[in-house]
């Protein structure tokens, strides 16, 4: 053989095997693709119609649903919503993000909320909460604390500004966790509310981590059955090992985004009037002739003022006014309930030292000893009278939130004495039928 063929041949054979090589090659990355493939069909076929079918069997507690949901929710990684992040005309914000446009009865029409919502972070969480407790006929006072970032309120602007009845609290707080600039969000907030335009009846307040359980119309009811005139603020007379909080006084630090309270050596003086302290729920339900009188009587500023310097004074201000029996001093406190114990089913809460006793146990974590709620909650929640919930964290347990949103949207539709408009439902086509029940 001459060089020449010999160069030839070893040339033919050189491709040969390059060509073998990259046929092995890909054909091993096809059916790498179709495997994976295949396992993503598998985990599909196994969520079944998702989330729906799943979130039936977690609301009525079946085992199985559990370990299966845990699975799914990583596997269906749930879709960013649309509009918030980016800028989008009012028209697309209402119809992406499925607002409801009318009042869905005359009763709802004709008796009207105010909300308080103070909210720093969670963009999604806040949509998610917001769009729940809508109603053009109600009113929304958002707090958005002065510490977030600034896209964080660009964005929140931007979803406001789509609306007549919701606007951003004149005056923003720097709030800090049991700290009075809490208290004063709340109060920012109610001197924009008595100044609006919009009649409202009662006033409720949120933070960004709640979600509603009952619907607008539920809660107008239930306010009506029980509680009408009336302010719902639960607790109780301050209890012994509560006493410190109002005993010594207390400051705020805010520096380089940490934020704390802390206890000085100052003793206090007492409480103005003399006044019996009591503790409860920050959380409340107050009329309009309440919240007007608590921001025009010199006895309730004079006991903000002795607040300031008090730990978590939003759990003692409202329900200590509420609470006041004296009539030579307070009689004239409109819709005050001074008998009330731990009544008005406001806030479900899972608190860990609660464990055994009012629940049994949180299946998600506790976040200062507040249960985030997990899968094997959901029953727990929808099963309780409250009006709302508390806490939930859809980055961490986000097939949570979309069980209970599709099951109160579902609620909220089928109570409504009005034509549904297609924009009102959160999906098209429901392949499996979500029982309410």
């Amino acid at each position: 053989m001459n060089p020449l063929d010999a160069t030839k041949s070893g040339f033919l054979v050189c491709i040969a095997v390059c060509m073998f090589t990259y046929s092995f090659i890909y054909l091993k990355d096809i059916l790498s693709e179709e495997t994976n493939e295949k396992k993503i069909n598998e985990n599909i076929a196994e969520c079944g119609f998702y989330p729906d079918e799943l979130c039936s069997a977690l609301f009525v507690g079946k085992t199985a649903a559990f370990k299966i949901g845990n699975f799914c929710q990583n596997t269906h990684q749930p879709k960013t919503l649309s509009c918030i992040e980016t800028s989008c005309n009012c028209s697309m914000v209402l119809k992406t993000l499925h607002f409801i446009t009318r009042p869905l009865s005359d009763e709802e029409g004709n008796f009207s909320l105010a909300y308080i919502i103070t909210i720093h972070k969670e963009l999604e969480m806040f949509v998610k909460l917001l769009r729940a407790i809508y109603m053009p006929q109600n009113i929304y006072c958002i707090h958005v604390d002065e510490k977030s970032p600034k896209d964080y309120k660009a964005a929140v602007q931007n979803i406001v500004n789509c609306f007549e009845n919701i606007f951003i609290s004149s005056k923003r707080e720097n709030v800090v966790y049991a700290g009075f600039s809490r208290l004063q969000a709340d109060i920012n907030c109610m001197r924009d509310l008595v100044h609006s335009k919009i009649q409202w009846n009662y006033v409720i307040n949120l933070c960004g981590q709640d979600y509603p359980i009952k619907t607008n119309k539920d809660i107008i009811q239930y306010i009506k059955s029980k509680w009408n005139g009336k302010n719902m603020t639960p607790g109780v007379v301050q209890p012994l090992h509560m006493k410190h909080r109002t005993q010594v006084s207390y400051r705020e630090y805010v520096h380089s985004g940490v934020s704390y309270v802390y206890p000085t050596k100052n003793i206090k003086a007492k409480p103005p009037y003399n006044l019996t302290i009591y503790f409860g729920s920050a959380y409340y339900i107050l009329t309009k002739e309440f919240v007007e009188f608590t921001l025009t009587d010199a006895r309730a500023k004079d006991l903000l003022e002795w607040s300031r310097d008090t730990y978590s004074p939003d759990e003692h201000y409202w329900v200590t006014l509420n609470r006041l029996n004296e009539p030579y001093v307070f009689k004239d406190a409109p819709g005050a309930t001074p008998n009330a114990d731990w009544e008005g089913n406001i806030r479900a809460i899972k608190w860990k030292d609660q464990e055994g006793t009012i629940h049994k146990g949180c299946k998600g974590h506790y976040i200062r000893d507040i249960c985030v709620y997990g899968l094997g909650d959901l029953q727990w929640i929808i099963e309780s009278p409250h009006l709302f919930a508390n806490k939930f964290e859809p980055a961490t347990y986000p097939l949570v939130m979309d069980c209970l949103e599709r099951r109160y949207r579902l609620k909220v539709l089928h109570q409504a004495e009005v034509p549904i408009e297609d924009h009102w439902r959160f999906q098209e086509e429901n392949y499996f039928n979500m029982k309410l029940n």
